[in-house]
């Protein structure tokens, strides 16, 4: 699998909702002791990343993850962009991820926030 087969099958997992086939996902992506971390919030294992994906979704019903532009690799590293909103509408989300591989899969995901709405005080 090239990196960008393995980026796009990462987000993927983001966007199903069936949990039944988005843990499968996950395992056939990450690595056992994987690991995810952005400024927001942190998965560890598999059924962490899991759990996190599903409180997002919840978070964010209707809205989908997309890769933006192509995937940079070098040795056993990534990077690539992605945007999240409802089908068919600008983003609300966008953000920049670099990650590990290891062994064909995912060892560790950190993501950046490149875009967000303003919170409400």
């Amino acid at each position: 699998m090239t990196a960008t087969e393995l980026v796009d099958r990462y987000i993927a997992i983001w966007n199903e909702t069936n949990a039944g086939r988005r843990r499968a996902l996950i395992d056939t992506t990450w690595t056992e002791d994987a690991a995810y971390l952005d400024p927001m919030m942190r998965g560890d294992g598999r059924a962490g990343i899991d759990a996190m994906i599903a409180a997002v979704q919840e978070r964010f019903p209707g809205h989908r993850f997309r890769r933006v532009g192509p995937v940079d690799e070098h040795n056993d590293r990534v990077r690539f962009r992605w945007e999240l909103g409802p089908d068919g509408a600008p983003s609300l989300v966008a953000g920049t991820d670099f990650g590990e591989i290891a062994d064909g899969l995912l060892s560790g995901i950190t993501g950046f926030i490149d875009q967000a709405p303003a919170m409400a005080a």
